[in-house]
């Protein structure tokens, strides 16, 4: 197979293992076709106000302050006399979006509707607003529009301020905040005069939605414990203190309006949110007036062991906590609209004042409506399912949802409420077991096909890897060992019987792909099966007992990466190990100077997965600091090669400009920080500045020479730049520190070369990129070359966790970007992140670019090497998806997969570009030709 066909199959078999976990796991469990459920009594509250603190940690709302008063006192009077208070538990990924969704819909979001839009509905789902009779709201235009879009009928009206107006650099973001109850008073007010909105205001079933964004803006700008955010929360209990008075005497104190205060994910202490930290689930929840539970005073101890009521002082009030999705049917109950078909949520009876039988009704109406769901879902499976494969869900056979039913039913009609609650709760639970059951259904079936597909690719590679970079001993008698006629017509006949039995359980689209790609997968692997042979018969003469240490090696050298992504601190394990490499195989005895370096850059690297992940403790001034070390390493460099490699005008010219764009990029940072702290907002220059570096940085270097060292601090200066203006404290002295390492990686691997005995070995500072290659002197793999490869893997993934984990999303801090853009726009400031990660993930490139010409060596070789390595680590990822039990367990490993998946993916398309980015010379002059006379 040609490298070309090699490199488009490879690419499209990754694409697919990408795919396929998204498939597999993040599939949208919402289904359609229910018909809505309305308890049949007669609802406390003709109308609900929803108040939502976006951001707003429950220890932040709850905690006293030193003196004994709370911030919030009139949230704090409302939970200690006339309301029921508790704990919100949001789920990953903690973030607005889903947030809003699970408190308004009552499901949790899957992370392929995530990803496809924003600010808009992706797919259709049903919510409180939806099912209201009329719905305003006010608040962020990146929230209203979610539920507007799609909402059946005229019966919603948002109302949003300017998406400019979301600037963490603004003077004091709870005027976001402001703007919200200043605009709801303008409302009550044109009310009274407005006849047709009166009427339309005292109708029952009416929803009121604030959402209050100034908490969350002023958490990522100044951090949770900060003045500006903690004041934003005495700002915003005071609006609702004003709000409940203005609408209590619009509705001239009817006592049929019922509050409910929440928030839709916390914060960590360094302002990011995304992940499950405890201080971003736990988030308040106040609920308060018609319908409600009055405060319940508690002697006994309540059955919560977290703390967190001595903590805060509540000890002696009953907590009822609740999961997110909870509370839209606790609000469809209170103003007595149908639940969210959609919805998960089980209704917390210990919010409600109301009668037995209307809790037993409410709960029944709950129990049925998600039964609903599982019903659609089990229909659905079972008519695309054959019927001796079909297995039920046997906790809710058909038979057993009628007998819970009408067990349900006749409690109620005997007024046993007590134990028709308890068996509608149980009949809840089992449906809300069997609706994963049937969402996981075809997990394993297509778990396996994709394992399958994934060990038939790696050993495909193994093989080409024997054939083609391998001294074997060749058998041309054994080399089909079963004829390609037959083996084609046996491929044949498993595609027919895979498709019909496809076609038959009218499997969607992907299925075909999944469950086809191993066909030909493993009839490229038999059609080499002769290489194996070769490997056998040529075993003799191989050093096996080498061969074995290396391949052990390798294998716990994977698993060591494996387990970094759980714990980064293994990293610093991994460079501690490498470091001793130079002594271990005797390169210190002929290179004592590159080993001691190799040695010191690894420790100085190992340094930083032991620090705290970015943005938890900025500071500027080491971002100031790492442009510094750059510029002196840079100049160390130009300095000690001044007589090997002379430079032409040009290029030191090119050279002197980089270097002081370093300086401006390194003060830009500060400069930028200094101007937000004083509220004076972004600077236009440095935003000019921060721009101009990021649209430069591939093509500056491009202008440089081709010698190797050249291209390489051409590239590490303009890169570094760019890592400076997105850096906010020590991972700014990341770049340096890898490069220092890499340039010494690339002349130790020289010295290796030289004592394996290689002949025609090139001096470094001769080598250029852009020569041909002399076929001639390219060599077969050794065994030495499968360390090499690993070593680019493992500083690949030191590149990426180094300095953070980018599989978790509040690793990222939105400060990071404060040089760009201050506005909110979550696409533009997640491409930024990106790049910032994947700057160092260029340097390593390059450098193994650079060690393939510097050892004479193919870019096929080590690249397949690297393939079979990278794709190890998916594997093993994949089978670590099916062992767990927690979402939590499973979603971090399905993150790591996704990682190591596109880091694959990546590299595929990187290898090309790098080759580019090294390689080729961009002339936009011409040097004047000398005339000797």
């Amino acid at each position: 197979m040609r490298m070309i066909t090699f490199f488009v199959v490879g690419l499209a078999v990754h694409v697919v293992f990408f795919i396929s976990i998204f498939d597999i796991y993040f599939t949208s469990p919402l289904v359609h076709g229910m018909t809505p459920r309305t308890p049949p009594l007669a609802p406390p509250a003709s109308r609900l106000v929803l108040l939502v603190g976006d951001g707003l940690r429950a220890d932040s709302l709850y905690t006293l302050l030193q003196n004994g008063s709370s911030r919030a006192p009139y949230l704090r009077k409302i939970i200690e006399e006339r309301g029921t208070w508790g704990v919100s538990h949001t789920r990953v990924p903690t973030e607005t979006r889903p947030g809003h969704v699970a408190l308004i819909a009552g499901f949790y979001e899957d992370v392929s509707a995530v990803a496809k839009g924003w600010k808009e509905n992706p797919v259709e789902f049903d919510s409180v607003f939806n099912e209201s009779r009329y719905s305003w709201c006010w608040g962020s235009p990146d929230i209203l529009p979610m539920f507007s879009k799609g909402a059946s009928g005229d019966h919603m009206y948002t109302h949003a301020y300017p998406a400019g107006e979301e600037d963490f650099a603004s003077t004091d973001a709870s005027r976001l905040d402001t703007w919200v109850f200043t605009q709801v008073k303008s409302f009550f007010q044109s009310a009274k005069t407005n006849s047709s909105l009166r009427d339309s205001l005292l109708k029952d079933k009416n929803i009121l939605f604030l959402h209050l964004l100034g908490i969350d803006t002023n958490g990522h700008a100044h951090r949770p414990m900060s003045k500006e955010y903690l004041d934003n929360i005495a700002l915003v209990d005071s609006g609702v203190a004003e709000m409940e008075s203005l609408i209590e005497e619009f509705f001239d104190n009817d006592g049929r309006t019922a509050y409910v205060f929440t928030s839709d994910h916390g914060m960590t202490n360094w302002g990011s949110h995304g992940a499950g930290h405890p201080s971003e689930t736990l988030t308040p929840l106040v609920a308060w007036g018609a319908g409600v539970n009055s405060a319940h005073r508690v002697t006994e101890p309540q059955p919560y062991k977290d703390g967190y009521l001595q903590d805060w002082n509540l000890e002696h009030i009953r907590r009822v906590d609740v999961n997110q999705g909870d509370i839209a049917a606790l609000m469809a109950s209170l103003i007595g609209i149908p639940f969210p078909l959609n919805s998960v949520g089980v209704l917390p009876l210990l919010y409600l004042n109301n009668s037995d039988q209307f809790k037993a009704e409410s709960m029944y109406t709950n129990a049925i409506q998600i039964l609903e769901q599982f019903k659609v879902k089990m229909t659905q499976k079972k008519e695309t399912t054959l019927s001796f494969l079909f297995t039920p869900y046997q906790q809710l056979t058909e038979s057993k949802q009628a007998e819970f039913i009408n067990r349900a039913r006749i409690l109620i009609q005997l007024e046993k409420y007590e134990d028709a609650i308890s068996l509608c709760q149980s009949l809840i639970s089992h449906a809300l077991e069997g609706l994963v059951y049937y969402h996981t259904y075809d997990r394993f079936f297509l778990g396996c096909s994709v394992v399958l597909g994934f060990v038939g690719w790696t050993s495909y590679v193994v093989l080409v890897i024997l054939k083609t970079h391998a001294s074997l001993d060749r058998h041309p008698s054994l080399l089909k060992q079963i004829p390609d006629r037959t083996l084609a017509r046996l491929c044949m006949c498993v595609t027919v019987l895979i498709t019909v039995f496809l076609l038959i359980q009218r499997s969607p689209v992907t299925y075909y792909i999944y469950c086809l790609l191993p066909v030909p997968v493993w009839y490229s692997v038999l059609k080499e099966c002769g290489t194996l042979t070769d490997l056998i018969r040529s075993a003799p003469s191989l050093p096996l007992w080498k061969c074995f240490c290396y391949f052990v090696l390798v294998a716990f050298g994977i698993e060591l990466l494996v387990v970094s992504f759980f714990h980064r601190a293994m990293l610093t394990v991994g460079l501690a190990t490498l470091s001793f490499w130079p002594f271990v195989s005797g390169l210190s005895g002929t290179a004592k100077f590159r080993s001691l370096s190799w040695f010191l850059g690894c420790l100085c690297l190992a340094a930083f997965p032991l620090m705290p992940v970015v943005g938890r403790e900025p500071n500027i001034h080491l971002v100031t600091c790492a442009g510094l070390l750059t510029l002196f390493t840079s100049a160390c460099y130009l300095w000690s090669s001044r007589h090997r490699t002379p430079l032409h005008l040009s290029d030191r010219q090119q050279f002197v400009m980089q270097m002081l764009h370093v300086a401006v990029c390194a003060y830009v940072p500060s400069l930028t920080h200094s101007s937000l702290q004083q509220k004076q907002g972004l600077p236009l220059l440095n935003q000019i500045i921060s721009w101009t570096t990021l649209a430069s940085s591939l093509l500056v270097p491009l202008l440089s020479s081709t010698r190797i060292f050249h291209r390489l601090l051409s590239i590490f200066l303009s890169l570094t730049a760019t890592y400076l203006l997105l850096s906010t404290g020590s991972e700014a002295l990341f770049p340096p520190v890898l490069s220092w390492l890499m340039f010494v990686w690339i002349n130790i691997e020289q010295e290796a070369l030289h004592a394996q005995g290689v002949s025609g070995r090139q001096e470094l500072s001769t080598v250029d990129f852009s020569a041909n290659i002399d076929i001639t002197k390219i060599r077969q793999l050794k065994l030495d070359d499968i360390r090499r490869s690993y070593f680019f893997v493992f500083f690949i993934i030191t590149a990426f966790f180094g300095t953070g984990n980018i599989a978790s999303i509040n690793s990222f801090d939105p400060a990071s970007v404060y040089c760009f853009l201050t506005v909110f726009n979550p696409f533009i400031m997640g491409g930024l992140m990106m790049w910032k990660v994947i700057i160092p993930f260029i340097i390593v490139m390059c450098t193994f670019e650079t060690i393939q010409v510097a050892t004479q060596l193919s870019s096929r070789s080590l690249f397949l090497i690297v393939l079979v390595i990278s794709d190890l680590m998916a594997l093993h990822f994949f089978f670590l998806v099916q062992d767990y039990g927690s979402w939590l367990d499973i979603g971090t490993s399905i993150s790591h997969y996704v990682i190591v998946m596109s880091m694959t993916i990546f590299l595929m398309l990187l290898s090309v570009v790098t080759h580019t980015f090294t390689s080729k010379r961009v002339i936009l002059w011409r040097r004047p030709k000398m005339h000797f006379t």
